[in-house]
């Protein structure tokens, strides 16, 4: 088996106002959602559409998210099982927990 070639698309867009990460391809929108409480951001849902999936757009949306929640000096609480996950592959973010 293959893995997929990286989609092109557009920058992820911080959707504040809706409190989540936002890529689009074409007409399909890949999505990071999120609510804050009080110092902690608390990740409760990634979503792909199925024709994109596995294409690293969903680490995409996360590194983005985790990015901004170190530069705000937030915490995060992964209820999402993809951000769970994520954490764990990845040690570099492990101050955010």
């Amino acid at each position: 088996m293959t893995k997929p070639e990286p989609i092109q698309s557009d920058q992820v867009t911080h959707n504040r106002a809706v409190q989540q990460f936002e890529l689009r391809v074409n007409q399909m929108l890949c999505l990071l959602q999120y609510r804050l409480a009080g110092r902690k951001m608390v990740v409760f849902h990634t979503e792909v559409p199925e024709p994109i999936q596995n294409c690293g757009l969903a680490e995409r949306l996360t590194r983005a998210a985790l990015d901004f929640a170190r530069g705000e000096s937030l915490k995060v609480e992964p209820r999402c099982p993809y951000t769970a996950a994520f954490f764990r592959r990845h040690r570099e973010y492990a101050d955010l927990l």
